[in-house]
């Protein structure tokens, strides 16, 4: 599997790419290895160059606890497509979709490109703004839950969010430890 061509042809034609992952014969451990492992660490490694490096207003990071907190993300990015995936699975039999582990994974993992490649906008703090171009990932998902999961039409949108209710909830749950690990623990008062 290209990469660079899977990423381009699920932002530039889901609906159509989305029937060939369907199709396709792989396993978790090959997406991780050939897809997930790369995609996932664009974001904290920008975030790493972003913070730790170059800095906002004259604020910097320091270097390992940037490197740290840049690790212990990119960890989380990657066991967060897998518990979402094992989510995913276990709902769709209440959304009149199949329950198919591997098709949930592929779901996951794919429908997180356009989110993944977004993250390179913290490099520069000042562009951090612009990923919300990841948001695209939310209709990647939209397109890919029917196909992936054989959820029915008029179930794929309430499928589809609640997948992202429970995406928000498990970001917002690492995001608050990973926030309590490298809060500044006093800030001089003003």
């Amino acid at each position: 599997m290209d990469v660079v061509a899977r990423a381009r042809n699920l932002l530039l034609a889901p609906s159509e790419e989305w029937r060939i992952i369907g199709g396709e014969a792989t396993s978790v451990e090959a997406i991780y290895r050939h897809y997930v492992v790369y995609l996932a660490a664009i974001g904290p490694i920008a975030t790493f160059i972003g913070t730790s490096l170059i800095g906002f207003g004259g604020m910097r990071i320091g270097f390992f606890s940037g490197l740290i907190f840049a690790i212990l993300s990119y960890a989380a990015s990657l066991a967060v497509v897998y518990v979402v995936a094992l989510l995913v699975d276990k709902l769709a039999p209440s959304f009149d979709g199949t329950s198919d582990f591997l098709n949930a994974f592929k779901l996951v993992a794919y429908s997180m490109t356009a989110a993944w490649l977004a993250g390179i906008f913290a490099v520069i703090p000042l562009l951090g703004i612009l990923g919300l171009i990841g948001l695209y990932s939310i209709y990647l998902l939209f397109t890919g839950v029917p196909v992936m999961m054989r959820t029915p039409q008029d179930k794929s949108l309430i499928y589809t969010i609640a997948i992202i209710l429970i995406g928000i909830v498990i970001n917002f749950v690492i995001s608050a430890i990973l926030s309590r690990l490298f809060s500044v623990p006093y800030l001089p008062a003003a």
